[in-house]
């Protein structure tokens, strides 16, 4: 007995332990990373190695070699860790230390240079086989082989082949790989937006937005639904993370939309496609709006500025499905006792509001993105302490700096395989080839490109998350589009886009997913009608295409084609659900849907015809809809 308690309290202090170091680790990382954003400079390939030196220590710490593996108690398995957490000490080491050196040797490469940068590459990769799943580390795998069996490979993909000499210095002792353009955005920008959602959950930030967005919906038909989209776009406008975002608003709106009558897959879909929304809304978009400003060469600010319309519409879309959902279903708003007061949620946390106000201001200032999180993140904290009920005690600080860190670690691994698949294509030439076929597939038809790539981003949707989604989509197939006369920024938002398919695009959609388990639903039922609630990812990419002054133009072009999206938006709900007011006919459906498309496509003429078409309908169906009432 005593013998077996002896065995328990071993077993609880080596995972306290471990717990421990993971803290130190955390907090470490995140206050590096703020020092960096707003205080001290350093070397782009020395902050970097650093950062992922640091996140590939809390991988191994965090996430086990395999599913059955225990930290609980000392095992194999738990050495392979550790030795892997000094194999990422030492390589981080080696490059920091000896910096001076490797830029020295560029092209005359010592053995301890191969040597560590076929280790680097061997950590990646296995950090990304245990954090982001198996297909990932394959993909990554098959772009390595594809650099060194070039010679051997079909016409259409054949280049010289690179030694492995050559293709481990450059991906891991240069910024042309793993150290590139993906993993210097997640270790400045990206990070430090991560941080200022840490910090602003547990300061009650979230609570605030949530409260917010149930005293203005909560008392409409299928309010908790609306509940659910105005929460996630607040909430999602300032976290950036679709999975998150359905955890944090999903705990509290997929409850209240069951209570109120809306089946549970139903409601856990909603959740997920309005969270999906969140990495499109500004100020604080996903990872891949930062990766887009650097690719683009645009700054931050206006990225934001022309996402803004896109998202607003996004929005819009998914409101209207839940709207018509909660009418064709009969579902009313909840009591207005049982919400909370407009004034009181205002007057209890309008001072959440000030860190969002410095943000945007200082963005309009010109400041650049990571000095703009290092500030946002600093008048949190500050404006946190102004209230009791907000201040964080040390205990809290510490928990909010490690949570910052922990929840970085899947974007920074997914961004250093990206920089594996990054470095390859450069040094290969593979964009151009891959680019040419989608031109040569697509005949030079826009939208047969544009659908070639939504195709493309729905399979890489399964095996991988959103961020290498976009980076492997914009590498490969933006420049085709760029081809056909699509301007770079159009371009890359498109792309951007359709990367975020992969939270709601059944078989892998890991939004939909957390809102099934929520909501207690079949996940595949749940990514099912998720899918479909978030149609808004396949339509205004298009509108983009052939109406790029929806994003940057004159202020009435702008407006006509905002208006005739909303329309055509409107027309493609309503056949979607066949459901307006009251059921439509097969025939009404066809016309609603002939009508959206046409007030999408190209010419003002065929536009107008499509809104009279609408409005016909409209006419019609409420002069039906009066009949029946009245008779």
């Amino acid at each position: 007995m005593a013998e077996a308690a002896a065995a328990r309290k071993s077993q609880s202090g080596l995972a306290w332990g471990i717990a421990k170091v993971v803290t130190v680790v955390g907090v470490f990382l995140s206050l590096f990373q703020l020092y960096t954003a707003g205080l001290g400079a350093m070397t782009a390939m020395a902050q970097r190695s650093v950062h992922l030196g640091l996140i590939l220590v809390l991988t191994f710490l965090l996430y086990p070699l395999h599913k059955g593996a225990s930290k609980d108690k000392w095992n194999w398995t738990l050495a392979v860790d550790f030795l892997l957490v000094a194999a990422a000490l030492a390589v981080t080491g080696y490059i920091v230390i000896d910096l001076d050196g490797i830029f020295a040797r560029q092209g005359d490469w010592s053995r301890w240079d191969v040597g560590m940068g076929i280790l680097c590459i061997a950590l990646v990769l296995e950090a990304t086989r245990r954090v982001i799943g198996v297909m990932m580390m394959l993909i990554a795998t098959t772009f390595l082989l594809y650099g060194y069996f070039g010679p051997y490979m079909p016409d259409l993909l054949i280049h010289r082949g690179y030694s492995v000499e050559r293709i481990a210095t450059t991906l891991s002792l240069t910024t042309e790989g793993v150290f590139g353009l993906p993993i210097g955005v997640a270790a400045t920008f990206v990070f430090i937006f991560i941080l200022f959602g840490a910090f602003l959950d547990k300061t009650g930030g979230g609570n605030f937005f949530i409260d917010l967005a149930y005293s203005l919906t909560g008392r409409f038909s299928g309010g908790p639904a609306k509940t659910a989209v105005l929460a996630s776009g607040f909430l999602g406008s300032v976290s950036g993370s679709a999975v998150a975002n359905v955890v944090s608003t999903g705990s509290f709106t997929i409850p209240m939309m069951k209570r109120v009558g809306y089946r549970p897959h139903v409601a856990g879909a909603i959740e997920a496609a309005a969270s999906t929304g969140g990495q499109l809304m500004p100020p604080i978009m996903g990872a891949g709006a930062f990766l887009m400003a650097e690719f683009t060469n645009t700054s931050y600010l206006y990225i934001i500025k022309v996402a803004l319309i896109p998202a607003v519409l996004y929005y819009l879309t998914t409101l209207l499905f839940v709207h018509i959902e909660a009418q064709k279903e009969g579902l009313k708003g909840q009591p207005r006792e049982e919400l909370p007061r407009l004034g009181e949620t205002l007057k209890g946390g309008v001072h959440f509001l000030i860190p969002l106000a410095i943000l945007i201001t200082v963005l309009l200032m010109n400041f650049s993105p990571m000095m703009a999180g290092f500030i946002a993140v600093v008048s949190v904290y500050v404006t946190a302490m102004l209230r009791k009920s907000s201040r964080l005690s040390l205990s809290k600080l510490i928990a909010a700096l490690e949570t910052g860190a922990r929840n970085a670690v899947m974007v920074s691994i997914a961004c250093a395989a990206a920089g594996i698949i990054v470095g390859i294509t450069n040094l290969t030439g593979m964009g151009l080839r891959f680019s040419s076929m989608v031109v040569s597939l697509s005949q030079g038809i826009p939208i047969l490109a544009i659908a070639l790539i939504a195709l493309a981003s729905l399979v890489l949707g399964m095996g991988l998350p959103v961020t290498a989604s976009y980076i492997v989509l914009v590498i490969l197939a933006g420049p085709a589009l760029m081809d056909m006369g699509i301007p770079l920024i159009t371009a890359h938002m498109i792309v951007f886009w359709y990367s975020q398919d992969a939270n709601v695009t059944p078989p892998v959609s890991l939004a939909s997913f957390a809102g099934a388990g929520i909501a207690g639903a079949s996940p595949m039922r749940t990514a099912f009608t998720s899918w479909k609630l978030a149609k808004g990812l396949y339509i205004i990419p298009v509108v983009m295409a052939y109406h790029p002054l929806l994003l940057d133009g004159p202020t009435g072009e702008v407006i006509r084609t905002v208006i005739g999206t909303t329309l055509a938006l409107l027309a493609f709900v309503v056949a979607m659900e066949r459901y307006f007011l009251a059921p439509i006919s097969w025939l009404e459906t066809v016309l609603y849907a002939a009508s959206a498309v046409a007030m999408i496509w190209v010419g003002h003429g065929v536009n107008y015809a499509g809104m009279g078409l609408f409005a016909l309908l409209v006419a019609y169906h409420l002069r039906t809809v009066r009949v029946m009432r009245t008779a």
